[in-house]
């Protein structure tokens, strides 16, 4: 098995008695894209401040390949770092400003001048190398940064929230130019952010963070589809979650009876949940359907809802539903121009039991 680009563990960082980093134990193999992704001040950057040794670890350890680095200075540890403002110098050119690491390791003019060009045209800015960073638009200057992370050669590349300071548009064309480029280069890399978006679209792998620990890691489609928690359930796009309790045992597709405010249902059991356990079942609002009274599919689970709001996203519509016990439930239609619905209309959300994953947590814990 090859050795990890980058292993964490144990890793510790303190400020005062606030464990910003908590015990992570984390391993990225070469040419992975994993990504930190929580909200603010769960330790995302805090942990990748320690990788690339602009903070010290209180305790644990990095390696780095195999080889330890927690004492060594930011310019051994051989990384490429980009930042969220870019961290441009203004008063040097594209070209300068993509060299300067190459200067500070001493490699020679001929040679830097040639990795200089390959670097600009990896991130397609051939031609610009005269420019300053104020003469570019924030796309731009975002890929002279990554230029100037990829051209030192690191044996990994960290990205800190790199796509915020992008208007919506170019973020979601950088996100793809990004992934490629890595893809292609085959760079391990740490991408830290908060928007789920990117981290779903961009990721091999995702830690979902919460107070310095990881809540969760996993493939995207695992962390979207069977989040280990309530908090990394609501932390990933929309969801439904609706307090219930087990009351009949699995049957030989390992669904069980679920016991609702809303209504009964069925639902797949995560492992160890026993009979009278009080869980959560969730559903994601794509896959919460919607039809008359009585018209849902035989052996799914049914429940009357009236719509209370149908809010106009463009190529879909979100429906707010009140449900019998008088919670509130999302759904979510394709705009397809032919089913109209209208608010205050009494119909049936059902959803089959494999659209649907039940977490242990009951619904008020925290």
């Amino acid at each position: 098995m090859a050795e990890a680009a980058l292993r964490l563990s144990g890793l510790v960082k303190r400020f005062g008695a606030h464990a910003a980093v908590d015990g992570i134990d984390l391993a990225v193999a070469p040419g992975e894209f994993v990504t930190l992704l929580g909200p603010s001040g769960c330790g995302k950057t805090t942990t990748l401040n320690l990788v690339a040794g602009f903070l010290s670890a209180d305790a644990g350890h990095i390696t780095l390949a195999g080889r330890h680095v927690e004492e060594l200075p930011p310019f051994k540890r051989d990384l490429g770092m980009v930042f969220q403002d870019y961290a441009l110098f203004p008063h040097l050119s594209v070209a300068d400003n993509v060299g300067f690491g190459l200067k500070m390791r001493g490699v020679a003019a001929a040679e830097s001048a040639t990795r200089v060009r390959e670097a600009l045209s990896l991130v397609k800015l051939d031609g610009l190398e005269t420019r300053k960073p104020l003469q570019l638009s924030g796309g731009q200057r975002q890929r002279v940064a990554l230029a100037r992370a990829l051209v030192i050669r690191p044996a990994m590349l960290l990205l800190d929230e790199p796509l915020s300071n992008l208007d919506l548009k170019l973020r979601e064309e950088m996100r793809i130019e990004i992934s490629a480029l890595q893809r292609r280069l085959k760079i391990a890399t740490i991408f830290v952010t908060h928007d789920q978006s990117e981290a779903l679209t961009m990721s091999d792998r995702i830690a979902v963070m919460r107070n310095g620990r990881i809540e969760q890691l996993g493939r995207p489609a695992e962390i979207y589809e069977r989040p280990a928690t309530r908090f990394v359930a609501g932390f990933i796009g929309s969801i439904n979650m609706i307090g219930a309790r087990i009351v009949g045992a699995p049957d030989g597709n390992g669904v069980a009876r679920l016991e609702t405010a809303a209504g009964p249902a069925h639902a797949r059991l995560p492992a160890g949940a026993a009979l009278g356990a009080q869980v959560t079942l969730t559903v994601r609002p794509e896959r919460l359907k919607l039809g008359p009274p009585g018209g849902a599919p035989h052996a799914v689970n049914s429940w009357p809802a009236t719509i209370e709001r149908v809010i106009y996203l463009g190529a879909r519509l979100e429906l707010r539903l009140r449900l019998a016990d008088g919670a509130v439930a999302l759904a979510e239609a394709a705009n397809d121009g032919a089913t109209r619905w209208s608010e205050g209309q009494t119909t049936q959300a059902w959803f089959q039991p494999g659209d649907s994953w039940v977490i242990a947590e009951a619904a008020d814990s925290t």
